[in-house]
């Protein structure tokens, strides 16, 4: 994320005017919600998820998938340039972190154990991502 040039660049404390606490504490402060806890786990509607932040699309519902581990599970992002990847060492644990690549928002984590033909579970909070319903 060093040297990444984000679209959407707010002060820490307009970041705290535009999100709840609680997506502050997750998308600014990489936080994590409680497992099965997210409104969007077990939530499996035709649409796409946004960044809760700044719009972005990040995920489509075509991608998603229940993992069984208490997070909303996608198998690739909608656009791969939309999330960018970052190595994680915090909480005594080797982990590749996502984000937003609009703003730099706190995603989740990607996991190289999917069960789908791209082995990849990108593991998401729930309250880091917008759902936008496929118009019909």
């Amino acid at each position: 994320m060093a040297g990444h040039d984000f679209k959407v660049k707010k002060t820490e404390e307009q970041w705290r005017e535009a999100l709840t606490p609680e997506q502050y504490y997750v998308c600014r402060e990489k936080g994590t919600e409680r497992p099965g806890t997210g409104q969007y786990d077990q939530f499996f509607k035709d649409g796409e998820y946004r960044c809760v932040a700044c719009g972005e699309t990040l995920f489509n519902s075509e991608s998603k998938f229940d993992a069984g581990c208490g997070w909303p599970s996608f198998d690739a992002p909608a656009e791969a340039s939309h999330i960018l990847e970052n190595h994680d060492a915090s909480h005594g644990m080797i982990r590749t972190e996502v984000v937003c690549s609009g703003c730099g928002a706190h995603l989740g984590h990607l996991f190289p154990d999917g069960p789908t033909d791209t082995g990849m579970r990108y593991c998401i909070n729930s309250v880091s991502i917008d759902f936008s319903a496929k118009e019909s």
